[in-house]
């Protein structure tokens, strides 16, 4: 059967044409489908879920979110903290910190005075003794033997403070303090403060605490000038750090926490009061932990505190520490400029306890004050007392005010002689008093020394005012008495003889001291003379001597000369006579000496 052809009809089945067909239809001319036309009926809103079905829906997906997201913030923090860490090196200390002043002290020990830019000395901690160690640790830091260096607490405090602009909060480890105080500015930041924990965590680790703990006592501040336990130990008890009891180690720790308020201990009964209170709290930490014993806790009494500021026989000590300084360079072969930074001990050959009462006794000079007079005339008075036949100096008075006046009579002074050395006239003077006739003028501490060489039975020994000089601990200077004979038994005898003789002929006034000596062996000689007559005396001498002292006395004046800045010998004051004045002194003094009848 044949297959009917296709019509063309809408019902008779038409094959597709292909695409690029003539006839197929241009779909650009056929016309869009119409839209439907809306519909009358509104469509209902979607349900909205609930926040919590949201949430619980949702809570296993946020979890693991917020989960990695702490972990990717500590793993950056902790990478961050190690890399810090790593990257941060100790520092050196500033050299503020590290410079040491070279402190002076008389023939016990008694502290004299320093010189140096800062008051500091560095003391080995096996100095200290162990109760004051502990003192400190149950003031300032009572973990600091277990703790890794820092206290998150403290830190934290400090952040909060520096975010919110709060006061400044305090707390910090020893370590840190250290840190602070000796390798980092003072500035007060959030990043300053991140680098001072970082630091003190790597010394924490690298260094022993016993290393830090010694650090920290020589560089923290105490108050008084003081920087470092040495130099605290001196400037408010004065004793070394090695001598200091259970009580002042105790109150010592107590002053670090705010020292520029309890530097005034002993002079101010409010702060004293204050102090007593925070030292009773420190004691008993230290009884609980077992750093004392209750024995040690219950005989424990308030040390007394030197007084401060010092009194005005301080910068009359200066005098001493001149001589002192010039000597002690010399025998270490160096400059006084590195001397005073040295962290030099000069151990001095001057009673301390004897130089105060001096002081005192010319102040009360008769003839006119020492110091201004009538008609701009100044007393000047000097005074020197040296050990026969050995030569150590044990009193330097050389002015009454270093402050005005800071050239020192008794070592530079040019005062006229006049008659103050007859009694050598008819003796032969060689080796070290041979310049003596040939010097109108002598120094005070020259001719003590040559009546000394009389003292001593004709030995001269070279004054001397240093016997030892120690540093860290160790001896590097000794001195040995440098002695030759200049008079032989006879010239001893006939010097002796010509004082005698003028001590006879003096004036009632002066022969007022017994003329034996303390020990009744020889007899004990003053003689008084000088430059000028009547009442145109111009110089006084007056010296006593036996063989444990050999004293000088100098009395002169001057006044304004004509050019600015200068001075003329002047008369001395003659109401009531000065012979008379400087003997009393003498003996005053010499008494004061021998007998140990200490004023002051």
């Amino acid at each position: 059967m044949k297959r009917p052809e296709p019509d063309g009809s809408a019902n008779s089945p038409v094959s597709p044409a292909p695409p690029n067909s003539p006839t197929s239809p241009d779909p650009s001319t056929c016309p869009s489908p119409e839209p439907p036309a809306p519909s009358d009926t509104p469509t209902p809103p979607t349900p909205r879920v609930p926040l919590h079905l949201r949430l619980r829906r949702n809570r296993g997906r946020l979890l693991r979110r917020s989960l990695a997201a702490l972990l990717v913030l500590v793993v950056t923090l902790c990478t961050a903290a190690v890399v810090a860490y790593r990257m941060t090196d100790i520092p050196e200390p500033h050299p503020e910190t590290v410079t040491q002043s070279t402190v002076f002290v008389d023939d016990k020990g008694s502290y004299l005075g320093r010189r140096g830019p800062v008051d500091r000395q560095e003391v080995a901690l096996s100095q200290v003794p162990r109760y004051v160690q502990d003192a400190v640790i149950a003031a300032e830091n009572r973990t600091f033997r277990t703790d890794d260096g820092v206290s998150p607490r403290a830190i934290a405090r400090a952040v909060l403070a520096s975010l919110t602009g709060g006061e400044r909060q305090g707390g910090s480890t020893i370590t840190q303090q250290y840190v602070k105080n000796a390798l980092l500015s003072p500035e007060q930041s959030l990043s300053r403060k991140a680098r001072e924990a970082l630091i003190a965590i790597k010394l924490d680790r690298t260094r022993s605490k016993d290393a830090i703990l010694e650090g920290y006592l020589n560089t923290v501040y105490f108050g008084r000038g003081s920087a470092g336990i040495e130099a605290a130990s001196r400037n408010y008890f004065g004793v070394g750090t090695r001598q200091l009891t259970v009580s002042q180690g105790a109150a010592l720790a107590s002053i670090v926490n705010i020292p520029s308020y309890y530097e005034k201990a002993g002079s101010d009964p409010e702060v004293t009061a204050t102090l007593r209170a925070r030292w009773v709290w420190v004691l008993d930490a230290m009884a609980a932990s077992g750093s004392i014993t209750a024995k040690q806790r219950a005989d424990a009494s308030f040390p007394a505190f030197r007084f401060y500021p010092p009194g005005t026989t301080e910068g009359q000590r200066q005098y001493m520490i001149d001589v002192a300084a010039q000597e002690a360079a010399d025998r270490l072969g160096i400059t006084e400029d590195q001397l005073a930074r040295g962290g030099y001990t000069v151990h001095t050959t001057f009673d301390l306890s004897l130089q105060d009462a001096t002081t005192e006794a010319v102040k009360n000079l008769k003839g006119g004050k020492s110091g201004k007079g009538s008609k701009g005339v100044t007393l000047h008075a000097a005074v020197v007392a040296i050990a026969p036949g050995d030569g150590a100096v044990r009193l330097l008075y050389g002015g009454s005010d270093y402050a005005r006046q800071p050239f020192n009579d008794a070592v530079g002074g040019a005062v006229e002689a006049g008659t103050a050395l007859n009694p050598f006239n008819k003796v032969r003077l060689s080796g070290p008093l041979g310049a003596l006739r040939k010097t109108a003028a002598p120094t005070p501490l020259k001719l003590a020394s040559a009546y000394a060489a009389v003292a001593a039975g004709g030995v001269y020994a070279a004054p001397y005012t240093v016997t030892k000089i120690t540093r860290d601990g160790r001896q590097v200077y000794t001195a040995h008495p440098d002695t030759q004979r200049a008079l032989d038994e006879k010239e001893v005898f006939m010097v002796d003889q010509q004082m005698l003789t003028a001590y006879k002929q003096a004036a009632p006034s002066i022969q007022a001291v017994p003329s034996t000596s303390a020990d009744g062996s020889v007899p004990r000689t003053f003689f008084t003379a000088g430059a000028g007559g009547g009442i145109t005396r111009r110089t006084v001498w007056s010296t006593g001597l036996d063989p444990q002292l050999a004293l000088t006395v100098a009395l002169f004046a001057d006044r304004p000369g004509k050019k600015k800045n200068t001075t003329v010998p002047a008369q001395l004051p003659n109401d009531p006579p000065p012979t008379d004045s400087a003997a009393e002194t003498a003996a005053e003094i010499w008494q004061l000496a021998t007998t140990g009848a200490k004023k002051g």
